[in-house]
């Protein structure tokens, strides 16, 4: 049987660590060994592992990242590392170095200015595996590359590059210990060679793989909207942050109302930027039109109640919430951003807007009004979900 490991950096409810789930359900574990490390031991997706895979951490928080307690307990996490395993004063000449790049570039971002100090203070395992996967960039990635002992080893990204705010200095050419780098998206693996050239020859497209048969099956379940309001309702589910572009969407929603238009807008997530959207919101009196939900435990019985899907970020690589609405035939609309644009083809199964509120307000008005024409991007939408096959294979042939 061969030995996986899969490292990852938190467990808490976004798209890769969806995906990763879609992973470890497919492997047939009659032929694989699974076993998963989370760098920051922490995460509420904790319970939705499958049960062949088995936790190496000693211990675990199932808080999420982005509530009070568990922010909490991911700073008392960082101060660990720091003291683990020793070299406290490269540690410190690291975060300084990065801290002055950061400053300099005016892209300060805490958690990759902490991803190498919490790689080189993580846990470590003497034993030897077939294969092991940095399921995500940054802190994943540098401890596989430096503190995993594997036959091969394989590497995974879901950003474009150049935008996430990741430098050379960082990296510490941790790329070249990797065997295999799988971008989730042709563009994702565009910009990445594009920023790393050198590692042309190695990098693949791995599509995201997700279960489609219980993410239907939980649209069923209870749950949903729980107010008694009758009209047309806009859905996003995305962490609340800044990369997700929620201050548009708000403006947006502000040009709909005053044009009299009836809708609500509904938001699943969370995130960083709660109180300042919650503020932006207030300014703009649409309190009564714009919600901010909060995350939930099962966000599809949402997608199945929702006339229509908004997904209008700042950038994107492969969005596993667009692939979620897709399967649930929701009709959507996306920004003209290049992930985005990969998983919509523009009026046949979706629609592709600019990243401006009035394009967002007019794209949304167009299908609220327009009832034909939304029911027949979500029967696309559906059907291009069902056409997509898993990729596994991409992944276990490494083992050959």
């Amino acid at each position: 049987m061969k030995k996986l490991l899969f490292v990852i950096n938190t467990l808490g409810r976004a798209g890769a660590e969806m995906a990763l789930l879609g992973v470890l359900n497919h492997l047939d574990r009659t032929q694989y060994d699974v076993s998963l490390y989370v760098i920051m031991a922490q995460g509420e997706m904790i319970a939705e592992l499958p049960d062949h895979v088995k936790v190496l951490n000693k211990s675990f928080c199932s808080q999420s990242v982005l509530s009070k307690r568990g922010r909490w307990n991911m700073v008392k996490t960082c101060i660990a590392a720091f003291f683990r395993n020793g070299a406290y004063v490269r540690k410190l000449i690291f975060l300084f170095k990065t801290y002055v790049v950061m400053i300099k570039a005016g892209n300060f971002q805490i958690d990759k200015l902490l991803w190498r100090m919490l790689a080189d203070g993580a846990q470590r395992f003497e034993e030897n595996f077939d294969l092991a996967i940095a399921y995500l960039e940054g802190g994943s990635a540098y401890y596989v590359a430096d503190h995993v002992k594997a036959r091969k080893k394989a590497a995974f990204i879901h950003i474009p590059y150049e935008n996430a705010g990741y430098t050379r200095e960082m990296d510490q050419a941790c790329w070249d210990r990797f065997d295999r780098i799988f971008a989730i998206a042709d563009k994702v693996k565009e910009h990445f060679v594009a920023f790393y050239p050198e590692y042309a020859g190695k990098v693949e497209v791995f599509h995201n793989i997700i279960d489609r048969s219980a993410i239907c099956s939980k649209a069923m379940e209870q749950g949903g909207f729980d107010d008694d309001y009758q009209g047309l309702r806009i859905l996003t589910v995305g962490r609340l942050v800044y990369q997700k572009g929620y201050d548009i969407a708000i403006e947006a929603m502000k040009i709909l109302k005053d044009a009299g238009h009836e809708a609500k807008w509904y938001v699943l997530g969370e995130g960083e930027q709660r109180n300042k959207l919650t503020k932006k919101i207030a300014d703009l009196q649409l309190q009564d039109r714009f919600y901010l939900l909060g995350a939930v435990e099962n966000p599809y019985p949402y997608y199945r109640q929702a006339d229509l899907y908004v997904h209008a970020t700042r950038f994107e690589g492969k969005s596993i919430a667009i692939q979620e609405a897709q399967i649930l035939g929701c009709a959507i609309i996306a920004s003209d951003r290049n992930g985005n644009q990969e998983q919509i083809i523009d009026h046949v199964d979706g629609v592709i807007c600019e990243l401006t509120p009035q394009s967002i307000s007019e794209n949304i008005r167009y299908l609220l009004e327009n009832e034909e024409k939304r029911k027949a991007l979500g029967r696309a939408a559906e059907n291009k979900a069902i056409s997509e096959k898993p990729e596994l294979y991409r992944l276990t042939e490494l083992l050959a």
